[in-house]
């Protein structure tokens, strides 16, 4: 059970960090095309504009993984106090 926990925690730290990478380079993405320029080519903005909303719609996904990892160990404690007393 403990190690069951472990495993669980240490998912929902993953989760939490790939989001946030995954949140930072898609902003980064979205920063190149809100930023004038001169050199741009309407298809390489358009296929900024589809990386960065790529990655931010990935960052949402591993946010809510990350939320229901959370709430599958809280469960899990819930549990476990409740059969220990």
């Amino acid at each position: 059970m403990k190690t069951q926990s472990k495993n669980l925690y240490e998912k929902m730290v993953d989760f939490k960090r790939f989001a946030i990478v995954l949140l930072a380079v898609g902003v980064f993405f979205y920063l190149g095309v809100i930023i004038p320029s001169g050199s741009k080519d309407p298809m390489d903005v358009n296929i900024m504009m589809l990386v960065s909303a790529s990655f931010l719609a990935v960052s949402i996904l591993f946010f809510s993984k990350s939320k229901l990892c959370k709430i599958k160990l809280l469960e899990m404690e819930d549990n476990h106090e409740h059969f220990s007393n």
